[in-house]
């Protein structure tokens, strides 16, 4: 997998974090334990999209 490092340690490894979320959702789902496994990947990705709306928040100014 290529990512280039953005430098923010919480960028990193809420990217991580979530590959390792969805490659334990795909084991899950072998195992026939679907609704776990949707649920722990909706919920383990979720977080990245939490931390890149925070950071951009930062860069941009709303008002």
């Amino acid at each position: 997998m290529s990512f280039k490092k953005s430098g923010n340690a919480i960028v990193d490894k809420s990217f991580y974090f979530a590959c390792d979320i969805v490659v334990y959702a795909e084991e899950l789902k072998e195992k026939r334990f679907f609704e776990i496994a949707n649920q722990l990947l909706k919920s383990g990705t979720s977080v990245g999209a939490n931390v890149r709306e925070s950071q951009r928040g930062v860069k941009y100014k709303r008002f």
